[in-house]
């Protein structure tokens, strides 16, 4: 794969996951309108958290780490790659179906492990209860999430990136129809997830099928090729459970102050926008190419995929960082605060989604640096740096909460993010040319910085002018549509005359994209 084609692997996962995480906000506009901050939204927060805590720890994480390495070298090599994947999938398929039974007997102990604030009042028992009827969704998303890594492997990202998209318009849909029908919002809500799970199960399960990537549910066989997918994926477990545990030290913190846990998962919806769009679309189309240039001992190519995947992540990633930091009150107010959402509401989440923006490059940092160690089969070493990363943050966190409060988790996750990706650089520098930056990003790096603080001042007079129109009603939505315009608009040019990024490389690797072109 050319960097050209990986920056159109990109962004084909890139415009589907932009359109999953729109729909996100909206989904997120719809909870805090018509549940808002609050016990119920608290409860529910913690519940969903659940399964997409496991979810990240078993599948995305852990095994789609050891996984995608393994099933692109045996897809490009000689062996069987189906009875692999087909046995990979019925050994996950039993780990989830264990693990679910176990959750629905023990949840009471789940909540008070991931929400231990909760047991002192009524948001324990509605945890509790809507855990129950959401976990089930780990065991579809998971599975769908080995097809997708499948499909990510051959070079198809489409479906894959398409699958998340269900569960929003599953979502609006539901939570719609409950406020027009006059039904309770939060039960047609807390069923929907699973019913969603199956829909991404299926779509991924179709396009897989329709690809040649057959499989079938069968009882799994312990085979040489198992036992390794297993302990390459143990120390990725391990990984994914640290970060996971950053987000439970977060949440309990959380759970002990009034609507804390609403207004940073409001916050944390907002950011995980421009990071879903970016970093995770890298990450995806990052894995397979460089597994594949590493085989076939393209050091030259490896080297200028890794580079071009970096400086598309932060030329993308920087600029809506400064936006996060500069702008964030507006963004919330216009976004969020209507029925049940107040302005004390917004003003909490802003200051959130602005701390949350200042590690907004780390994150997505991480996304790009990690699959060099992933593509050597090595989980070792992330997982040493994941655990230093999270004594930062749970240090940070419980140590700052008595004198900052709510917001101390979010303090704690960006500096840890932070950490995260000085040991991430420092240990890829250990792994040779490939995992080093070339010339061409360091320059651009300057450039992209530049024309970002161009287009932070640009916003900021911005704001000002637009200030009366960003309060009024009827203009509210309007105003950030302009808003963001002007930001949009002055970081193109700035970052056009300063040479920031070449709009012709862009506008090809698109044509190419939509050409479907992997």
């Amino acid at each position: 794969m050319k960097p050209i084609r990986l920056i159109a692997g990109i962004f084909t996962v890139g415009v589907w996951t932009l359109a999953s995480r729109i729909l996100g906000v909206v989904r997120e506009i719809m909870i805090l309108t018509l549940i808002g901050p609050g016990p119920v939204m608290d409860a529910f927060v913690a519940a969903f958290r659940l399964p997409n805590m496991f979810r990240r720890f078993f599948a995305e994480g852990a095994f789609n780490a050891a996984f995608v390495p393994m099933f692109s070298k045996k897809y490009e090599g000689d062996e069987d790659p189906m009875a692999f994947a087909q046995n990979a999938m019925n050994g996950l398929a039993l780990v989830l179906l264990a693990l679910t039974g176990l959750a629905l007997v023990f949840m009471p102990a789940f909540v008070w492990a991931t929400a231990g604030g909760f047991a002192a009042d009524t948001r324990f028992d509605l945890t509790v209860g809507y855990g129950r009827v959401i976990f089930p969704y780990i065991v579809f998303i998971s599975l769908a999430a080995l097809f997708s890594g499948a499909l990510n492997a051959t070079g198809r990202f489409a479906a894959a990136a398409a699958a998340p998209v269900f569960l929003n318009i599953f979502v609006i849909v539901s939570m719609s129809l409950a406020a027009w029908l006059g039904g309770s919002v939060i039960t047609w809500l807390v069923w929907t997830v699973p019913v969603a799970g199956i829909a991404q199960l299926a779509l991924v399960w179709i396009a897989a099928d329709r690809a040649g990537i057959r499989l079938r549910p069968a009882r799994p066989r312990l085979t040489s090729d198992l036992k390794h997918l297993t302990m390459i994926a143990i120390p990725a477990a391990l990984a994914g459970g640290v970060m996971q545990i950053n987000l439970l030290v977060g949440q309990q913190v959380a759970s002990h102050f009034d609507k804390a846990v609403s207004w940073l998962y409001a916050a944390d919806r907002l950011y995980q926008l421009p990071l879903g769009v970016v970093g995770i679309a890298v990450g995806i189309v990052l894995l397979p190419d460089l597994s594949r240039r590493l085989k076939a001992e393209d050091h030259n190519g490896g080297r200028a995929a890794f580079s071009r995947a970096g400086e598309l992540s932060l030329a993308l990633t920087i600029p809506a960082a400064v936006a996060l930091v500069v702008i964030p009150l507006p963004i919330v107010a216009v976004l969020f605060e209507r029925g049940q959402t107040t302005a004390a509401d917004s003003a909490a989440i802003a200051f959130a989604v602005a701390i949350y923006g200042l590690g907004l490059p780390a994150f997505v940092l991480q996304k790009v640096l990690q699959p060099v160690f992933f593509a050597r089969e090595d989980t070792r070493t992330p997982f040493r740096y994941a655990v230093w990363a999270m004594l930062v943050n749970a240090a940070l966190a419980i140590g700052l909460a008595p004198v900052l409060g709510w917001y101390a988790p979010a303090i704690a996750t960006s500096a840890a993010a932070w950490i995260m990706v000085w040991l991430l650089a420092g240990g890829a520098r250990k792994l040779g040319d490939v995992a080093r930056f070339d010339a061409r990003f360091r320059a651009r790096l300057i450039r992209i910085c530049a024309a970002s603080a161009a287009m932070g001042a640009a916003l900021l007079a911005a704001a000002w002018a637009l200030g009366p129109a960003l309060v009024m009603a009827g203009w509210r939505v309007p105003a950030l549509v302009l808003l963001l315009a002007v930001g949009i608009l002055s970081y193109g040019i700035a970052g056009q005359v300063l040479g920031a990024f070449s709009m012709q490389e862009l506008r090809a690797a698109f044509r190419r994209g939509r050409n479907g072109t992997p």
